[in-house]
């Protein structure tokens, strides 16, 4: 059995921590110590199979067995504030080949599929709590939705409101998300022109805030229960 890569990114001020699995995009989890970090990237190892599966990698994931931290690096003020990675480790950085951009960009794919696969069977109304303001769906998918828009120009993806409310329109513009990604690769060039983002930081992120906005929805569902 192979072991799960973790990197560990720390806030400034060690206020939080955040595990990421550098070879799962989109499985990522922050708390306020390195165990902890550690201990909640274990328990969402059952949820982030479901993605595994839907790429077709199941059993490459499902043989997963120990956690082998392989780095830990400085993260920014707002990993402390946010609990979330915002700073790019070594594997970030490092060179990819187009096979290994297409596994992760599949994997992408994947989250966005879990996204929308959760959000059409979900409540509108969500659970009330501390988290997002008591943001009810709409709300949690439109600023999913909007996030990756203003991402998407750093690649050169300018997808316009209108696009957000239809599913085809954002189709197309996953579509040239991906073939962005893929263009920028093979130019070797970064996300950004100014805050320069490694296209692997860029495909991790993305699904990070796509999962992570996942389940959300699924732990604030009201489907069959009193409220």
């Amino acid at each position: 059995m192979a072991n799960l890569r973790v990197t560990l990114e720390i806030g400034p001020k060690e206020k939080r921590f955040v595990a990421v699995a550098p070879d799962w995009p989109g499985l990522e989890r922050g708390a306020k110590t390195e165990a902890a970090a550690i201990d909640t990237l274990s328990s969402y190892l059952p949820r982030y199979a479901q993605v595994a599966t839907l790429a077709g990698m199941n059993t490459a994931f499902a043989s997963l067995k120990d956690i082998n931290v392989v780095e830990r690096y400085s993260g920014t003020g707002s990993t402390d504030f946010r609990g979330i990675s915002f700073a790019f480790s070594s594997i970030d950085k490092q060179d990819v080949s187009s096979d290994e951009l297409e596994r992760e960009l599949r994997l992408l794919q994947a989250c966005w599929t879990f996204f929308d696969e959760v959000r059409g069977k979900v409540s509108a109304e969500m659970q009330r709590g501390p988290r997002g303001g008591g943001r009810d769906k709409d709300k949690i998918v439109r600023h999913t939705f909007v996030a990756e828009q203003q991402w998407g120009k750093k690649i050169g993806v300018l997808t316009p409101d209108e696009a957000l409310l239809t599913a085809e329109g954002w189709q197309a513009h996953r579509d040239a998300y991906c073939n962005a990604i893929r263009d920028y690769h093979a130019q070797g060039k970064p996300a950004g022109k100014v805050a320069k983002w490694p296209l692997r930081f860029l495909i991790r992120h993305t699904a990070f805030h796509t999962m992570d906005h996942a389940w959300e929805m699924e732990d604030k569902d009201l489907t069959g229960k009193d409220h």
